[in-house]
């Protein structure tokens, strides 16, 4: 196992452990039992990511905007260009995944800005996520774990739990109803937790972001899909990139008063004003299961100056199971 790691690699791990350490201790919810719980659900793959493990490393820039500048002191919208690192996903701790399904695709982000200030997030193609609270998450995994005996999940225990938590089922029914993307690049990707933006005078605005292809986004019929196959995505994303045609817009959901900012199943209201806050442009893309993205975690707890978390559970839990997951690949020698 190769455990000679980057300096800039170190800085990610330490950011991401100093940030599950310092989350609120209600979101403290056993990190350890919950990473258990993904590797039972979906599987334990050595080495890869208990999320988004099959997927791929690239370079990107982004340029912020005049709109970004108004809304936060955060020198990624300082208008020069900012280096980013970008990593591109299917759902799921699986690494053979299948490109062809109605599912899951993430859109990861660090943001290396001046004087050593780093910015990351995880995004998905979805305006909502599977849970509420990192209680409600673990009660989703456990319940949807297989059984010992049968290697199946208990459908008694699952449906307890649906009939429980209705909200847990809007993420799976929206990526039902929705077609098969044909590229990484042509898809929409929600953060879908509320943010502050803070502005040079404290006034905060919070908002909710997501990252929309600026040439739209491009799916496939069920009959294309098929014929794509399980491994069609990072081939494609290559050559898209290759041809200077990936770019998204960040974009911000405007948050009003009343609007609910503390649950990751709940979107703001479709009405609400949008703002590009700038562009990110995808420069290049790893060649093989290699790239800067091996040992960065991408954990939204990691924010600049002008950028602050909401009071969002489910924010505040990701941090401790990141870390976890991290230090179990770490141990077992990272694959990208």
């Amino acid at each position: 196992m190769n455990t000679a790691f980057s300096v800039p690699s170190l800085m990610s791990v330490v950011a991401c452990a100093a940030a599950a350490l310092s989350t609120p201790t209600f979101a403290q919810v056993d990190p350890t039992r919950m990473v258990d719980a993904f590797e039972r659900a979906g599987g334990k793959f050595e080495g890869f990511r208990r999320s988004g493990a099959k997927g791929v490393c690239a370079t990107a820039e982004f340029v912020g905007s005049a709109q970004g500048r108004e809304l936060s002191v955060s020198s990624a919208f300082s208008g020069r260009p900012v280096p980013v690192v970008a990593r591109f996903s299917m759902g799921g701790g699986n690494p053979k995944a299948p490109d062809n399904g109605k599912s899951q695709r993430n859109l990861a982000l660090q943001f290396d800005l001046p004087g050593n200030e780093t910015w990351q997030m995880g995004n998905i193609s979805a305006p909502i996520f599977g849970a509420s609270s990192p209680e409600q998450m673990l009660a989703r995994l456990e319940a949807v774990a297989p059984d010992p005996d049968t290697k199946k999940p208990n459908p008694d225990k699952v449906k307890a739990f649906n009939d429980a938590n209705p909200d847990t089922l809007l993420q799976g029914k929206y990526f039902a109803s929705q077609p098969v993307p044909a590229s990484f690049g042509g898809v929409n990707y929600w953060g879908v937790h509320a943010f502050a933006f803070v502005d040079a005078s404290g006034k905060k605005q919070y908002g909710k972001w997501i990252f929309e292809p600026v040439g739209g986004t491009q799916s496939l019929t069920d009959e294309e899909a098929q014929a794509k196959g399980p491994d069609f995505l990072q081939a494609e994303l290559r050559q898209r990139v290759a041809a200077g045609g990936v770019a998204f817009d960040f974009n911000l959901q405007l948050a009003q008063p009343g609007d609910k900012l503390d649950s990751a199943v709940s979107p703001l209201p479709a009405e609400r004003k949008k703002v590009t806050l700038g562009r990110l442009t995808i420069k290049s893309v790893a060649a093989d299961a290699t790239g800067p993205c091996v040992t960065i975690n991408f954990n939204p707890m990691v924010l600049p100056k002008g950028v602050e978390p909401s009071t969002d559970p489910m924010l505040a839990a990701r941090a401790a199971p990141y870390a976890v997951s991290m230090g179990r690949r770490l141990g077992e020698g990272p694959k990208q």
